[in-house]
């Protein structure tokens, strides 16, 4: 491991820590590269492991052609979910346990199937999925004023925080997933409306494309993990005090407070 992967974790794994922010990584080391920042994000999961976190599922961001051209990009990001990141649907987040908090509503994939890519297709997805969900995922960033580039978000594990699962569980058979409508409340009052089709045309394909990148490492989704699809509207800024409720056609609802 190169010592700019150990520092780079252990800046990142102490920003968390301490809710203090750091310079973005691309700021201090224009050379860093989106693969090294994989490794970054890599070194800090293996760190939560050892330390009795378990791996409960995946990630997928930047699922949007809006937030994609944002950062410069042309395909999505991923990071791991924690078992220390499942938030009961209705419940509270504690201020004290974010930075820069900010909610998206999202299609989660339960697995029943292994993947293991690379040539993992869209059919694969529908085949391993057990059910739907829909999902509330608390993106946060421990890098100042969420100023990052690609490789900066990948090292900070894709920018997660938490994430709550609500809804009914649903046979992907019995659902069109392009066609899911979503609207997203902050205190009771709308503020955004996204589509299935947002994520990737099909959040299916979000999956797949997860599955062929994480072969680049070795890496499965496993049967029983969580797969959050990946956002169909805009992230909002939450604060204390503010509840959000994402409503889905056909699959129910999802709501977090803070």
């Amino acid at each position: 491991m190169s010592n700019k992967i150990e520092q780079f974790s252990m800046k990142l794994a102490e920003a968390e820590s301490t809710r203090i922010g750091i310079e973005a990584p691309t700021s201090v080391d224009a050379e860093l590269t989106v693969k090294d920042a994989y490794y970054i994000q890599l070194e800090n999961i293996k760190k939560r492991v050892a330390e009795g976190q378990k791996i409960v599922g995946k990630k997928i961001g930047l699922t949007s052609l809006a937030m994609q051209n944002l950062l410069g990009v042309d395909e999505p990001d991923y990071g791991h979910l924690l078992d220390s990141m499942v938030v009961e649907n209705g419940g509270k987040i504690s201020i004290e346990k974010v930075l820069q908090p900010k909610v998206e509503g999202e299609i989660a994939f339960i697995l029943k199937k292994d993947l293991r890519g690379p040539n993992v297709t869209t059919l694969d997805v529908l085949q391993a999925t057990e059910y739907i969900v829909p999902a509330l995922e608390i993106v946060d960033s421990r890098v100042k004023d969420w100023k990052i580039k690609l490789a900066d978000t990948v090292a900070d594990n894709a920018s997660s925080g938490f994430y709550v699962l609500g809804g009914k569980p649903t046979k992907i058979e019995d659902i069109d997933l392009e066609l899911i409508g979503m609207t997203l409340s902050k205190n009771g009052d709308l503020v955004n409306t996204g589509v299935g089709a947002a994520a990737l045309g099909n959040p299916a394909n979000c999956v797949a494309w997860l599955a062929n990148k994480l072969s680049e490492f070795d890496i499965p989704l496993r049967a029983g993990e969580v797969i959050l699809s990946g956002a169909l509207s805009a992230a909002i800024e939450a604060h204390e005090g503010d509840s959000f409720t994402a409503r889905f056609a056909h699959i129910g609802q999802v709501s977090v407070r803070f």
